[in-house]
């Protein structure tokens, strides 16, 4: 009986102690929503004003949209960037995925270490490189060089190779006996048996690019390029920054990131718990 107290009371504290630490965690987002709806002048009230005294919502929400600044094209270009890349780089890291773990040709284990070794290399390291390369073949300046550039991961091939080797060599055996190609093979049976792990990557692939600040900002100058984090930078000018209209902003920016969370979070805790067991 004690000792089910004493299980009880530790899982009551640890609760508690998880409770007080998401809080903490919240913070900071709350403190960007109510700040969104402030006065300029009363963001930076000290003690905190958790509820605003002063509303100015609409008029904060109305200058980020209808403002001067193009914020919906801003929106536009994020949503298009994010689109395309999550697509173009989920189908070529499930086949890089696939041929790693699956296929059986030489030199595949030196290969994949090759890769998996580019990956110890900072971004920021290559990004002289990549500006010079994309110079010279005219992708400076573009989504069409953003999306290209994000496309290729070695996260992702490690990630989905992880997957597809676990898939039973059974299944390969018998789809090649029935007289199927390695495309079919991984069209019709391992995507399929890999649909969590990949809506897992195409999640948070969608998320890095969505939130992506550097790449824009290195390799994008045209304004009417801008994603919306540089789009954002346009709520500042030389006395400062308008943190009320960053917040409104920064607001209307997550709102993408919690549908696709939301309408797909199963399939990431599919993905998280088979990943678990293989584990």
């Amino acid at each position: 009986m004690r000792s089910l107290q004493r299980i009880d009371i530790r899982k009551l504290i640890t609760t508690i102690i998880m409770l007080i630490v998401g809080l903490i965690f919240l913070l900071p987002f709350v403190w960007m929503l109510v700040t969104s709806f402030k006065f300029e002048n009363d963001v930076f009230n000290f003690p905190i004003e958790w509820l605003p005294v002063r509303w100015n919502m609409v008029e904060n929400y109305r200058e980020v949209w209808m403002g001067q600044y193009p914020f919906l094209l801003y929106y536009l270009n994020s949503m298009k960037v994010a689109v395309l890349t999550t697509v173009v780089s989920v189908i070529i890291s499930s086949m890089a995925g696939f041929a790693f773990g699956k296929l059986q040709y030489a030199g595949k284990n030196f290969l994949f270490v090759l890769i998996l070794m580019l990956y110890m290399i900072p971004t920021q390291a290559i990004l002289v490189p990549q500006f010079l390369i994309f110079k010279s073949l005219d992708l400076y300046d573009s989504h069409l060089g953003m999306i290209l550039l994000n496309s290729f991961s070695v996260f992702g091939t490690f990630m989905l190779r992880q997957f597809f080797i676990g898939i039973h060599p059974e299944f390969i055996e018998s789809a090649k006996m029935d007289g199927a190609g390695y495309f079919k093979i991984f069209l019709r049976i391992a995507l399929p048996l890999v649909r969590p792990a990949i809506a897992t990557y195409a999640i948070l692939r969608f998320i890095w690019t969505w939130n992506d600040y550097q790449t824009p900002l290195i390799f994008i100058r045209d304004k009417a390029l801008y994603t919306i984090q540089i789009g954002m930078r346009q709520f500042a000018d030389g006395e400062g920054q308008f943190y009320a209209l960053t917040m409104a902003g920064a607001v209307s920016a997550i709102i993408p990131l919690l549908i696709v969370f939301l309408v797909a979070q199963k399939q990431v805790i599919e993905g998280i718990s088979v990943g678990g067991v293989k584990g």
